[in-house]
Order: C-alpha cells, then sequence, then structure tokens
C-alpha cells in the first residue's frame, strides 16, 4: 500500500495570492502546497482518492494520476471539495462510475450542490459518472476496511479515515477520546496542522504535536498547513518521528 499526499496546504493554498512572504516565495519546492487531498494504491492496485479538492487536475498532472476508483470524503467545504468535475477525466479514462463514500450529511450536500454527477453509466462520459454511499461505520472496499474516524471541525462534525496502518485526519479541531482508541498501532499518521496560532476550527502546531504523542504512530505527517509554516523552519522544530508532509511525498507500508 502506497499513499501519495497530493496537497498539504489550506484553503488558500502556498504561495497565496498577493503575498510576498518567505514561504510564498521559497524556490523550496516543499513549499508549494496545493490544496489538502490524497491518494492510497492498494496492492491490487485500486486507487482511493480522499477529497476532490479545486486543485485536482494540476494533482493529477503532476503525479501522472490516471485512475481514481473510489473517493473518501472528509466533508464538504470547498477547498475538500470543489474540483469533483475533474472526476469526469477518471469516468471517461475508465469508462466506468465512480462511487464516493462518506457520512449521510456529506453524501446529502454531494447530491444537493453537484446533483448533475450523479448519473448512471452510459454511452456519454461527458459529466462525471458517479454514486454517493451514505455511510457512518466500517466498510469494506477493494477488500480492505475502512474506518470513519469521527473528528470535529469547529462545530462540523467530520470523518478522517483509517485504512491498515495509515490515518488521515484533516480539518481537524478535536479528536474525541473515542476516536483516539481507534488510532492505535499506526505506521503513518498525517495530521493537521494550520499554523503557529490557534484556530476555532483547527488545531495549531502546539496541538498537533500533542495528538501525535498521544497517538503514538511509528511516523507523523503534518499537512493542511497554511504559509505560516516553512518548511526548512517548522522542521527543525519538530521532535523525533513527526515530520512537514509537501506535495508529492509518496509513503510505503509494507
Amino acid at each position: 500500500m502506497q499513499i501519495t499526499i497530493l496537497g498539504s496546504g489550506s484553503s488558500a493554498g502556498t504561495p497565496m495570492i498577493g503575498c510576498q512572504c518567505s514561504t510564498c516565495s521559497s524556490n523550496d519546492k516543499r513549499n508549494h502546497r496545493t490544496r489538502c487531498s490524497s491518494i492510497i494504491k492498494l496492492d491490487n492496485n485500486n486507487v482511493i482518492l480522499i477529497d476532490t479538492g479545486p486543485d485536482l487536475r494540476q494533482q493529477a498532472l503532476r503525479e501522472g494520476l490516471t485512475r481514481v476508483d473510489a473517493v473518501l470524503y472528509t466533508h464538504t467545504h470547498a477547498d475538500h471539495l470543489h474540483g469533483i468535475d475533474d472526476l469526469r477525466s477518471f469516468c471517461q479514462l475508465q469508462r466506468s462510475q465512480i462511487p464516493l463514500y462518506g457520512s449521510p450529511e456529506a453524501m446529502a450536500h454531494i447530491a444537493d450542490k453537484f446533483g448533475y454527477t450523479l448519473r448512471e453509466p452510459s454511452n456519454f462520459w461527458d459529466l462525471p459518472v458517479l454514486k454517493i454511499n451514505p455511510m457512518n461505520k466500517p466498510f469494506q472496499l477493494f477488500e480492505q476496511t475502512i474506518q470513519p474516524i469521527p473528528i470535529k471541525h469547529g462545530n462540523s462534525d467530520i470523518f478522517g479515515y483509517r485504512i491498515g496502518d495509515i490515518a488521515y485526519l484533516t480539518d481537524v479541531s478535536e479528536i474525541p477520546e473515542a476516536s483516539l482508541g481507534m488510532l492505535k498501532g499506526l505506521k503513518f499518521l498525517l495530521l493537521d496542522c494550520l499554523r503557529y496560532k490557534t484556530h476555532y476550527s483547527h488545531i495549531n502546531l502546539e496541538q498537533s504535536l500533542h495528538y501525535a504523542g498521544l497517538i503514538q504512530a511509528d511516523s507523523t505527517y503534518l499537512i493542511h498547513m497554511t504559509h505560516e509554516l516553512e518548511y526548512s523552519e517548522l522542521s527543525a522544530k519538530l521532535p523525533d518521528k513527526v515530520f512537514v508532509g509537501y506535495d508529492g511525498l509518496k509513503l510505503e507500508v509494507n
């Protein structure tokens, strides 16, 4: 199993429009962050996409991604959903419908806002051909157990996901005690880390390190970062087993 970080950035991305800070003007490509998303490639070559941010097309071209077999949605804020129309390309390439999975609330939102994408396969592939699958408990997908992890995002209840020994938790303001119990024995944890200062709907660096210490994954990678977090500067502040994620990073689980 392999996970690739497609995007490690927050809703504004980095560089941020109109900003000339050291991160936004950096030549280090690890500071160039598209909106947050990842793919998991299973051993049977099925590809699971987590979220469809507005940079999906750019990310797919950068990574040579030509296949998506299913999408897991954490929640439906614009920076995690509004690239949904770019799934059309994968439907065209594969000539198949792509199933979407997420909370009942997330699936209802997609049906209301992007109902034109919910179609059965036909001879026409000019639009996405998608199917919603509401879920709120573990389910089987491509011979893997997908464990939704309930977390808080401000006032919203959203999902992270655990697949095997990998967990993906973005847009976190709190991880409930019961959810912490679902995160034992991880090889890799991808964890929200918005900035240095506190924020009402995201954990900051101090809080991210606190949760990383509680969860004790073999390796934790920080994601969903603003331009306030410069790669080299942040890396120098981190304890053992915690690393700065970046666009294009690939992690292998044997």
